[in-house]
C-alpha cells in the first residue's frame, strides 16, 4: 500500500488515529478463509442482535427523562439505548 497524505476533513479521535496509523504502516494482515470469517461474523451479529425476551422495568420519571435526552443526542431510540447499556453491562464491558 502506498502512503497517502491524510486528506480527512473531520478530526479523528485517538482510537481512530491509532487505527489509521496502523493501516498506513501496513500492520494489517489479510484474513485466511475470508468467506468463513464473514459467515461467522454474520452469525454472531444475528445472535447478538436478536431480541427474544421482553421485560418490564420501573424507573423514576427523572431517570427516564435523562435517558431519553441522551438517546436523542445520540440519535437512538431510548429503548435501544437502554438495551445497549444492559448488553454492555451483561457482557462485562461496563462496570
Amino acid at each position: 500500500m502506498k502512503k497517502n497524505k491524510k486528506i480527512y476533513s473531520s478530526k479523528l479521535d485517538h482510537e481512530e488515529e491509532e487505527l489509521l496509523s496502523s493501516v498506513e504502516n501496513e500492520e494489517w494482515k489479510t484474513v485466511k478463509n475470508i468467506k468463513k470469517e464473514k459467515l461467522s461474523a454474520r452469525k454472531t451479529a444475528a445472535r447478538t442482535l436478536r431480541k427474544d425476551v421482553r421485560i418490564n422495568i420501573r424507573l423514576t420519571s427523572n431517570d427516564l427523562s435523562n435517558i431519553k435526552q441522551i438517546a436523542a443526542f445520540e440519535g437512538l431510540p431510548y429503548q435501544t439505548l437502554i438495551a445497549s447499556i444492559l448488553h454492555k453491562y451483561a457482557a462485562g464491558h461496563l462496570r
